[in-house]
């Protein structure tokens, strides 16, 4: 399922405009994006949690030519299901 999809379900869901779905969705996740972009946390019961972790700078190797190159620390996004979500997608 890409977005456009997961918007006409939504408005088939609640009943409503999908250009008022596409708004919900797109604030939804410009307020989850800015939420990890202050370093907090999103836990949404049931579902899961979005939060961020940060990965030091390591030594790699260019796979093409086997030269060593240096991979800089980052800060990346991370989401852990929750029970309720990993029980209905086991079943």
């Amino acid at each position: 399922m890409n977005k456009t999809e997961l918007i006409a379900e939504v408005a088939k869901k609640c009943a409503m405009s999908k250009k008022d779905a596409e708004k919900a969705i797109n604030a939804t996740f410009d307020t989850i994006a800015d939420a990890l972009c202050a370093d907090d946390k999103v836990q949404l019961v049931g579902f899961g949690g979005f939060e961020t972790k940060k990965r030091e700078a390591r030594t790699g190797r260019n796979p093409r030519t086997k030269e060593t190159i240096e991979i800089p620390a980052t800060t990346v996004p991370v989401f852990k299901a929750g029970k309720a979500l990993k029980d209905k997608v086991s079943k």
